[in-house]
């Protein structure tokens, strides 16, 4: 081996242990979502159009990687009785998709991993009953409506100390609290740009 290709390999030694560094630091300055380990600890968030509260998700977030624990979003989507509980929901999935994504980003930031999921029921403790029956879960953290915040009424919150298994953290946010993000605004009652007559959107309607 002659002096000269011992120069050429020592040069690109050194340059890929550079190159190595450089991603490696790269990928600690971004966060990035990751997946929960199998058997981890899981904190369930539930959440619905038009009450994500910040707080009570930073509030879940900082438990959630405080002990080593995954965060468990589930959105609540209440279906009519006029339709079959598994009916497509499309305006709901509209709702539903940007504010788990949304979810989604601020747990990278914590660094916390993320399993979102969507329940359905005829009503919002509906959906927590069949929440809590089918998800493994050891904490809960809901927001409680108060003062025209974001959240959960007094009487889904009070069910859910009654039947639910685990720890439950409730916090009660302030009217000032931000939404994520924050909820579309209703339409007036006219024609659409597709022709149709539009009615004004609830955001927890299907």
């Amino acid at each position: 081996m002659t002096a000269a290709l011992i120069v050429i390999i020592v040069i690109l030694a050194v340059a890929l242990g550079a190159l190595a560094a450089y991603h490696l630091g790269s990928l600690r300055r971004r966060p990035a979502a990751a997946a929960p380990r199998p058997g981890s600890r899981r904190i369930l968030f539930p959440f619905v159009a038009s009450a994500l509260s910040q707080r009570a998700l930073d509030a879940a977030l900082r438990l959630a990687r405080a002990e080593d624990a995954a965060l468990l979003p589930v959105f609540l989507a209440r279906v009519p009785l006029t339709l079959p509980l598994d009916s497509p929901l499309p305006r709901q999935a509209s709702l539903c998709l940007p504010l788990q994504e949304a979810i989604e980003q601020r747990a990278a930031a914590f660094g916390v991993p993320v399993d979102a999921r969507i329940e359905r029921g005829r009503t919002y403790r509906h959906a927590l009953r069949r929440t809590i029956a089918t998800e493994r879960f050891e904490r809960i953290v809901m927001a409680a409506a108060s003062d025209g915040g974001p959240g959960f009424g007094p009487e889904d919150v009070a069910w859910l100390l009654d039947h639910a298994p685990g720890e439950i953290v409730v916090l009660r946010p302030g009217a000032e609290d931000p939404l994520l993000p924050s909820p579309p605004r209703p339409r007036r009652r006219g024609v659409s740009a597709t022709g149709r007559r539009d009615r004004a959107r609830d955001p927890v309607r299907a």
